[in-house]
């Protein structure tokens, strides 16, 4: 079974940078939908950042502050993350999604300290 795996992720100082990658173990067809989402401990997870084939789409939390990107390898995003402040400290997830299968990943953590 196809899965995605997410790396880069840390524990860095506020103000400083970071760069998630997800890339799938196998190939995945017909993904038209890609986006990172973060969850912390109790809470639901939140939609980051998405990408289609046109057009991105953040959360006003970090609009200004991350990019997300396709990768030139299939199946693989990545999110910029710069400015990075303590509220953004959670577990980053990343999906893709092809009618009618959804992905996602193990998650990878990101903490950032004051």
């Amino acid at each position: 079974q196809v899965q995605l795996v997410e790396s880069g992720g840390g524990l860095v100082q506020a103000g400083e940078s970071l760069k998630l990658s997800c890339a799938a173990s196998g190939s995945i067809d017909n993904i038209n939908f890609m986006a990172w989402y973060r969850q912390a401990p109790g809470k639901q997870r939140e939609l980051v950042a998405d990408i289609t084939s046109g057009s991105t789409n953040y959360a006003d939390s970090v609009k200004g502050r991350f990019t997300i990107s396709r990768g030139n390898a299939k199946n693989t995003v990545y999110l910029q993350m710069n400015s990075l402040q303590p509220e953004d400290t959670d577990v980053y997830y990343c999906n893709e999604y092809g009618w009618p299968s959804t992905f996602w990943g193990k998650g990878t953590q990101v903490a950032v300290s004051s």
